[in-house]
């Protein structure tokens, strides 16, 4: 006799998350997707280059969480397109540093405006105090500081 089964899937917390994260991802993916050719670790390094500036791989996957093969994939895309340059630390030369090119900073901001675009229609399933609170939970399961 098997006993009955009573975890339910649909309601843990990392499925959730995931499908969230998938679901409200798509729709955005297609975007820079079909306008740029760009892949999602693509689209996740040119941002972070754009939101804080000359960074290193390293840097960005340790705020992205992102493996460092990925990156360099990415990066070797981004540099390929001519969105990013690469240039060696002189103080340590296995370390790059990465930086927007005038096309990758166009590519930034089109990407950026039509993202604000994007959260904004994901809110607007939530009334102002439900968004504010999912917003505050997902930045303390993520680790992220306010």
């Amino acid at each position: 006799m098997t006993e009955k089964d009573d975890f339910a899937l649909q309601d843990f917390l990392p499925f959730l998350l995931n499908r969230a994260a998938e679901e409200s991802s798509l729709a955005f993916q297609s975007y820079y997707k079909n306008r740029y050719g760009m892949l999602r670790n693509e689209w996740r390094v040119l941002f972070h280059l754009g939101t804080y500036g000359t960074m290193t791989a390293k840097e960005i996957g340790q705020r992205a969480k992102i493996h460092k093969t990925k990156i360099s994939r990415a990066v070797a895309k981004l540099t390929e397109r001519r969105f990013i340059t690469r240039n060696r630390d002189t103080a340590d030369r296995r370390s790059e540093h990465l930086k927007l090119t005038p096309a990758g900073e166009a590519a930034y901001r089109d990407l950026r405006g039509q993202a604000a675009s994007y959260d904004k229609q994901l809110a607007a399933r939530f009334s102002p105090e439900e968004e504010q609170t999912l917003r505050r939970m997902l930045r303390q399961l993520a680790g992220i500081e306010e």
